[in-house]
């Protein structure tokens, strides 16, 4: 007998929970309880092909080995990482045999947007025929990842993030399973359910490390915990879907005026990994969109908020990011610049290569002031008001107003200015 010699080791916990009905599945009561989506359509007697999006560990492969069991097709599980073109043709064919004796075939795909456009068309004609019921399961959002042809012959069921009191339940069963309770103190115990991140599987992974790491004996508190496993990082891709969702979210909030929204979704980047450049980046952007001339100071601090930052490094520089979110998310709202550049692009594009009159243009030779370059052209400064009122635009085009302030912050008074010039324009036959 080998001196290694041992029994194999248990499934992982994850494994040996998986529920057996679908009404047991933790979280997902909007797809699977009473009145879930897919249990009325499984009453219906046909659910067709699904796409599954939705985090990790949100039960979205047991939904779909559960589906099989509900009804009597074969359950086929492959993932796109591992799985070419010669390998589907052969499950197509195998799909197709199984067709013939009567049988039907569900094909889930694990990661489906890992594969390219010539792998998703291949799937469309055997979706088409009823060869195989494919069950796609995706952490990506499905318009971005999938082809609209796919997508137009599957229906997408979003998964949602595990809740707290969805984990909670995970842990009681695992202590079940286990037939012991977890050695942790109240607070240890909501900081396990945070770590998870609304993973499941991550959770009874994390539970796991306790329990063949902890001291026999011992109860941990929260730093105990965190140094027996280490904190796992929150869901977070800077280049996919989730990075997209959190800046978005920091953005339309410090457009709404919530600082302390605004501040919780940067922490959030910033705790996950962002570069702080790029958030500099948003920031300065949300200076000159949002705000504006309501507010000239924004862009000037946005603009020094990125000097303090890679002068004083990470991490007491997240901090000047944490002072120009608040004065962005504080400061008057204004779009009108924004707006106004819209427009003028759009005027110049539509209006064509017009010159501008010939009484603002410079004469540096003969020619040119016989020709009536700058002639009566007045200068400003020579005016009593430092206002001449002279027509800038190109013939034909005429006077055209684009930039139009709102009564809000400091354009209030550009406003006032405006009007006021408007009036003198107007005395004066302008």
């Amino acid at each position: 007998m080998s001196l290694f010699a041992a029994e194999a080791p248990a499934a992982p916990l994850a494994e040996r929970l998986r529920p057996d009905r679908l009404r047991d599945v933790a979280g997902q009561g909007h797809l699977v309880g009473a009145g879930g989506v897919l249990t009325r359509l499984l009453a219906s007697g046909h659910f067709g092909s699904l796409i599954f999006w939705g985090p990790p560990g949100t039960g979205k492969t047991t939904v779909a080995r559960l589906l099989a069991r509900e009804t009597t097709l074969d359950f086929i599980q492959v993932s796109a990482i591992f799985t070419g073109v010669a390998d589907l043709k052969k499950l197509f064919e195998e799909a197709r045999q199984r067709r013939r004796a009567g049988g039907g075939t569900l094909l889930f795909i694990d990661e489906i947007h890992r594969f390219n456009k010539a792998q998703q068309d291949s799937f469309l004609p055997v979706m088409e025929d009823g060869t195989i019921t494919l069950v796609g399961a995706t952490t990506e959002n499905p318009s971005f990842e999938l082809n609209a042809a796919l997508l137009s012959r599957a229906r997408v069921l979003v998964f949602h993030a595990l809740d707290d009191a969805a984990l909670e339940a995970l842990l009681v069963r695992a202590e079940a399973e286990m037939a012991m309770a977890l050695p942790l103190d109240d607070a240890a115990r909501a900081s396990l359910i945070g770590m998870a991140d609304g993973d499941g599987r991550a959770l009874l992974s994390l539970a796991e490390d306790i329990w063949r790491l902890a001291v026999p004996g011992a109860m941990l508190d929260t730093p105990g915990l965190t140094t027996l496993v280490q904190r796992r990082a929150p869901i977070y891709d800077k280049g996919q879907d989730q990075h997209y969702n959190l800046i978005s979210a920091l953005h339309k909030s410090v457009r709404g005026s919530d600082p302390d929204a605004a501040l919780y979704y940067l922490a959030r980047m910033l705790g996950a990994g962002e570069d702080p450049l790029f958030l500099l980046r948003r920031l300065v952007r949300m200076a000159s969109e949002d705000i504006g001339l309501a507010d000239p100071q924004a862009l000037t601090l946005t603009i020094a908020a990125r000097d303090a930052f890679e002068f004083l490094g990470s991490p007491e520089g997240e901090l000047a990011l944490a002072q120009a979110t608040v004065y962005l998310a504080t400061a008057p709202k204004s779009n009108a610049v924004y707006v106004a550049f819209k427009a003028a692009q759009a005027l110049a594009r539509d209006a064509g290569s017009l010159p501008p009159p010939k009484t603002i243009l410079n004469a540096p030779t003969s020619l040119m002031r016989s020709e009536g370059y700058g002639a009566d052209y007045i200068y400003d400064h020579d005016t009593e008001e430092g206002f001449s009122g002279q027509n800038y635009w190109p013939e034909g085009l005429g006077r055209r107003e684009l930039y139009s302030p709102p009564e809000r912050g400091f354009e209030r008074d550009i406003k006032k200015r405006l009007d006021y010039w408007k009036r003198l324009r107007s005395t004066r036959g302008r």
